[in-house]
């Protein structure tokens, strides 16, 4: 068996627990809340939030990314690659809320008549299949499967020769094209550690992007995020404070 917390064990970044972690860990499965909503577990929530808030004055993100200053704040999910997911739905929920409609699609029609889809149907699924997701080619094969669950296509942006980063003209390149096409740059899934490489890409210079084309900025920082915690590391996120 190969044992992932051996200490010879060099395949992929460290992921032996700590203490706190494991203590943690029987804390939560003790309570066992299933926090899905306040009304559900309103402690569970709270005790999220709050946790959520320490983490980020933890990693020393801008205020703007708690839950006591305005929009931010968060949610702890199970592995990184839902998160991925999440945030490309949440992403082209927040394309369909800009033409008035949601993401919602129910079938309240007995009737077997020819006119099964409304107009609002018709515009939800011309719209969805408009959408377009960008990350680097160096970006975890995570990313390009939440885009194949969530039906939307993804393009993979060459990287820099000198670092290995994901090459911010050829984004802007690709997105003015996709424009033209008359197809809906959504989101752009910038990476700081890529599993390959630990290549960090330019947050500043993709915010500056997505700012001026209104597209949703996430950042999978799974492989190096928990490095932020350490100051002197904090520099490689610089510009992730631009499109929030």
């Amino acid at each position: 068996m190969t044992h992932w917390h051996s200490p010879r064990f060099h395949a992929y970044f460290p992921t032996a627990n700590s203490y706190p972690a494991i203590c943690g860990d029987m804390l939560s499965t003790a309570l066992a809340c299933i926090g899905f909503t306040w009304n559900a577990a309103p402690s569970c929530t709270e005790l999220e939030m709050r946790m959520m808030d320490w983490f980020a004055q933890m990693l020393g993100l801008p205020e703007t990314f708690h839950f006591k200053h305005g929009p931010g704040g968060g949610i702890i999910q199970t592995t990184a690659s839902e998160s991925t997911l999440i945030a490309i739905l949440g992403a082209r929920t927040k394309i369909l809320q800009q033409y008035g409609l949601d993401n919602r699609i129910v079938d309240n029609n007995d009737d077997d008549d020819d006119d099964y889809y409304s107009d609002s149907d018709s515009k939800r699924y011309d719209l969805l299949g408009r959408m377009v997701a960008y990350t680097s080619n160096q970006s975890h094969s995570s990313v390009e499967k939440a885009a194949m669950l969530s039906a939307t296509r993804i393009r993979l942006i060459p990287v820099n020769d000198s670092d290995l980063s994901m090459n911010v003209d050829i984004l802007q390149q690709r997105i003015v094209a996709d424009l033209q096409r008359g197809l809906i740059p959504t989101i752009v899934i910038a990476t700081l550690g890529t599993t390959n490489t630990c290549a960090f890409d330019d947050l500043y210079r993709i915010g500056q992007l997505c700012s001026e084309y209104q597209i949703w900025l996430h950042v999978d920082a799974a492989y190096a995020g928990s490095s932020f915690i350490c100051p002197e590391f904090r520099h490689y996120m610089n510009g992730i404070e631009v499109r929030v």
